[in-house]
């Protein structure tokens, strides 16, 4: 009776956790990983930090909205499928009750200038709040001394920015070389792969 208790507790705060992060993040799914580490890593320290990394690298590479797959593989990692299904209710709630509002009143919106003001404001928020993650995020990197993964990481940034390259291939070509990383250094130790 007390494992399902704790269970219950988790899957409550899984959801309203997801629930408040989503119903207060603004500028896109990127905003929402520094939310999930302030919450699940800092706050409840149910995932440390460089668990928290490999997840948010899974949750960007896969395809979809990344607040979603974020909410996705923190729900399943601390809730298994039952997480999931509450993470992903928790993501979906806020944005789809906001932009129902929304869109009965779009025409008033678009062409109140308080409305478009605000607007400006919140751009210039979540442009901090972008920075800050790429920040962390790629803090994060360095702190691991790992030449090879700082290298990635800056060179990932120059085909992007300044050559302009997608980056569907970039996260393709560097999963690919992750894998014959493994496979290399696996069959070094002697281990099947």
């Amino acid at each position: 009776m007390g494992e399902f208790n704790v269970k219950k507790n988790v899957y409550f705060k899984l959801f309203i956790s997801t629930l408040y992060l989503s119903a207060f993040t603004f500028g896109g799914g990127y905003v929402i990983i520094t939310l999930l580490k302030s919450k699940f890593v800092d706050e409840l320290h149910w995932i440390d930090e460089e668990e928290m990394l490999d997840l948010a690298a899974i949750a960007q590479s896969a395809p979809g909205p990344i607040a979603i797959n974020g909410a996705i593989v923190v729900g399943f990692k601390l809730g298994g499928i039952p997480g999931v299904l509450l993470s992903i209710l928790g993501a979906v709630l806020p944005p789809f009750i906001i932009l129902t509002t929304i869109s009965f009143f779009y025409d008033s919106f678009k062409q109140n200038i308080y409305i478009q003001a605000v607007l400006k404001g919140m751009q210039a928020g979540v442009a901090a709040v972008i920075v800050s993650v790429v920040y962390d995020m790629g803090n994060d990197v360095v702190k691991t001394k790992n030449l090879v993964l700082i290298g990635i990481m800056i060179l990932a940034f120059v085909a992007n920015y300044v050559f302009g390259l997608n980056v569907v291939y970039i996260i393709i070509t560097v999963g690919l070389f992750g894998v014959v990383r493994t496979i290399i250094r696996e069959k070094k130790r002697g281990i099947q792969v």
